[in-house]
């Protein structure tokens, strides 16, 4: 006798089915930000507050790790995020877009283009103010996730090439997001701590010469050298894209798999539902009690969304340009000048990694004597970028098919 199988609950199947789009994790952090605005201009603004202040406190002996909860999510789990980004780097540097000087040619140009116009139309607008020059790096990331959640929208009418060099403009952002946090948002570390995070880093560069497979020993020593990076004043997500730049990206065997795309594979998830919206929801919580409409004129706002808007779409797509006329690069298959333009403007998204380099520009005791939340830029610069690039997308791939 045939039995009859219960269907799966619709709830769950549709929620399976999200999560599987690529315009699932953009959802997400829109939803986490807008959650984090609507919190802390209501009555549980003081909860919402009080939340973020949580002290966390890790001791082993005399060593300390003491901080509020929010401390802990930026300097903690976007060191796991950060993880994630080295090892998809390494990849791509190794095996994917980024390994030849023709695949790499086009997006790593156009994105030096899109760091380097959003902070210089940041300090045009910023200058002669030094606290408030402290920003100029804010607008010049772009967030991986909301860019490809926006090109996800558009379905399969966006040719691959498109998504890859956007992807790929995206990871080179990374690339200069790191070294900017090393470079300006960090401080001289103490001799200790820099030669205990030394060592720990010359130790996973022997596991990795000797061949050492064990992703748990890779992590072992990997919590060590954040622990003294954080200690030492240099920014700990820095720490986690050098674990992930010393983790095999070959095969310990003929049916094994690599280290590094375990690795790759087993967090995508976790970063992209859970990371990435605790962050938004956490950094996203502007107060607009007592803020009035001129505010917004001022520098800090009006730089980052310029930036953010105007910037790097110009940077982007100028540098490219010339790089297409000169011969020296090719368009993205499949892919007019208007697609192109459209994708440069979703560039100008920069959200999560905007949010994080703000909060090292602008630490706390700096934020107090700021006249105005730089988040603001920040959330208003992304959301035109999104807006308007869907809206260029959708019209120049409907005119192109």
């Amino acid at each position: 006798m045939d039995t009859e199988v219960a269907p799966e609950p619709l709830t769950a199947s549709a929620l399976q089915r999200f999560m599987r789009t690529d315009a699932a994790p953009g959802v997400l952090l829109f939803v986490a930000a807008l959650a984090a605005m609507l919190v802390a201009n209501s009555p549980a603004a003081s909860a919402y507050q009080a939340f973020l202040d949580i002290p966390i406190v890790i001791q082993v002996g005399a060593f300390e790790i003491a901080k509020p909860l929010l401390l802990w999510v930026n300097d903690g789990l976007m060191a796991v995020f950060f993880f994630l980004v080295g090892l998809e780097l390494k990849r791509e540097l190794l095996e994917g877009e980024l390994s030849t000087i023709d695949q790499a040619s086009l997006p790593v140009a156009a994105a030096i283009g899109g760091i380097a116009a959003p902070a210089v139309i940041y300090a045009m607008f910023n200058a002669g103010d030094p606290m408030a020059l402290r920003g100029w790096a804010i607008p010049a990331a772009t967030d991986i996730a909301f860019a490809l959640g926006v090109l996800a929208l558009l379905g399969d009418r966006v040719p691959r090439g498109l998504k890859i060099f956007l992807l790929s403009v995206a990871i080179v952002d990374d690339i200069g997001a790191i070294l900017i946090i090393a470079l300006f948002y960090s401080s001289t570390p103490p001799p200790i701590t820099l030669a205990i995070a030394g060592g720990a880093f010359a130790v996973l560069l022997l596991m990795n010469r000797l061949g050492v497979m064990r992703i748990s020993a890779y992590l072992l020593v990997g919590v060590v050298l954040w622990a003294a990076v954080l200690k030492s004043g240099v920014h700990a997500t820095l720490a986690g894209v050098l674990l992930a730049l010393t983790i095999p990206l070959r095969s310990g065997g003929e049916h094994a798999e690599a280290p590094a795309r375990e690795l790759e594979r087993d967090l995508h998830l976790p970063v992209a539902f859970g990371v990435l919206p605790l962050f938004a929801f956490a950094n996203a919580g502007v107060s607009f009690d007592g803020m009035q409409l001129a505010d917004l004129g001022h520098g800090v706002p009006l730089g980052i969304t310029a930036g953010l808007f105007f910037g790097k779409q110009i940077g982007v797509m100028l540098i490219a340009a010339a790089i297409v006329a000169m011969g020296l690069a090719r368009l993205p298959s499949g892919s007019t000048w208007g697609s192109f333009y459209g994708v440069t403007i979703l560039t100008g998204i920069g959200f999560t990694m905007s949010l994080f380099i703000g909060s090292l520009a602008f630490k706390e005791e700096l934020a107090v004597s700021l006249p105005v939340d730089e988040r603001i830029g920040i959330l208003l610069g992304s959301a035109l970028s999104a807006v308007a690039g869907y809206l260029v997308l959708r019209w120049s791939l409907r005119r192109q098919n």
